[in-house]
């Protein structure tokens, strides 16, 4: 792997108004989750509220892994969303235990908007999952009609029907676009308000929870996932190794590991003569010289684990 010599620039967050500092009495604020098939936006209306990325996004389902916490501070309180996998049939060991974690999470939170694409009909998986949340009476719960801005209104407004119909209990039913961010303020605003009175649970300016090397990894695993197919999405798993930086303070090395299941899904990975590992280095460093300030020098290694969704040992020693 080579150095980069070009920082890209970063995209500024959106502005977070000034939000009660944690211990004072004053504004709302509390946890809310979002919930659907996989692949129907929850991470990109995730950073889109957040105003900075802290959930990685991608078109494979099942990207997400973790809870992954961003923060939205605003003047009338603080929304922690806590972004979640896609609640999909397990196949695995790992999916079981992604399943396992959105119902923890879902016993845990004030709200959940349940989230529906407006491109694709309601189906037997959206009535499943809407159906099911009528066991977690504690949380508030909001429907969410997402990607507005690739459907037309005819479609929009079918989605909206139906996705109506599917509970009594919605406290909102709200269309919107995180690409667009049409209506992101109307969801903000609902959310708040159906928020405990309370302090703000995190300082203001924090956007995230998550450790700077769990971001680095997610960074890379995002990377290493555009353009496969297959099963391959579901097989590789990230570690970090190491990171340091240098003495003169301009340069953070990072040693990673790509971890696969079989040979054949490493060789995929690295590609003819190593060409597809290098644009999975140079996509990643792109993303995390502005997360680390510094340039970066990034080496990846790409590991064989057998079978290692299906083997309890594996995943405990990769956090699942």
């Amino acid at each position: 792997m080579t150095e980069n010599d070009a920082t890209p620039a970063v995209e500024p967050a959106a502005a977070a108004g000034s939000t009660p500092e944690p211990g004072s009495p004053a504004g709302r604020s509390g946890f809310v989750t979002f919930v659907g098939r996989p692949n129907v936006g929850k991470s990109t209306l995730t950073n889109a509220l957040v105003g900075e990325k802290v959930a990685i996004t991608s078109d494979k389902p099942q990207t997400t892994r973790r809870a992954i916490r961003g923060i939205v501070n605003r003047p009338g309180g603080q929304l922690v969303i806590v972004d979640t996998p896609g609640l999909h049939k397990p196949r695995t060991l790992l999916g079981q235990r992604l399943n396992d974690l959105v119902e923890q999470v879902l016993g845990d939170v004030d709200v959940i908007g349940f989230c529906v694409p407006a491109t694709e009909k309601v189906g037997p998986g959206d009535r499943r999952i809407a159906e099911s949340l009528g066991g977690y009476g504690r949380a508030k719960k909001v429907a969410i009609v997402t990607k507005t801005d690739a459907a037309t209104r005819e479609e929009i407004t079918e989605r909206l029907i139906e996705v109506d119909q599917l509970r009594e209990d919605w406290a909102a039913v709200i269309p919107l676009s995180a690409l667009t961010r049409d209506q992101l303020d109307v969801l903000t605003d609902e959310l708040l308000v159906l928020m405990p009175k309370g302090p703000a649970l995190y300082p203001d300016g924090v956007v995230t929870d998550e450790s700077t090397e769990d971001r680095i990894a997610e960074i890379i695993r995002e990377a290493a996932l555009e353009g496969v197919r297959d099963e391959l999405p579901h097989s590789i798993a990230v570690t970090i190794e190491d990171i340091s930086e240098r003495d003169t303070g301009s340069m953070t090395d990072i040693h990673a590991n790509l971890i696969v299941e079989r040979d054949s899904q490493k060789a995929i990975i690295i590609g003819h003569k190593g060409s597809r590992l290098r644009d999975v280095g140079a996509r990643a460093r792109a993303q995390i010289e502005p997360l680390v300030g510094t340039k970066v020098f990034l080496k990846l290694h790409v590991r064989v684990a057998k079978e290692w969704q299906r083997d309890p040992k594996q995943l405990g020693r990769l956090g699942f």
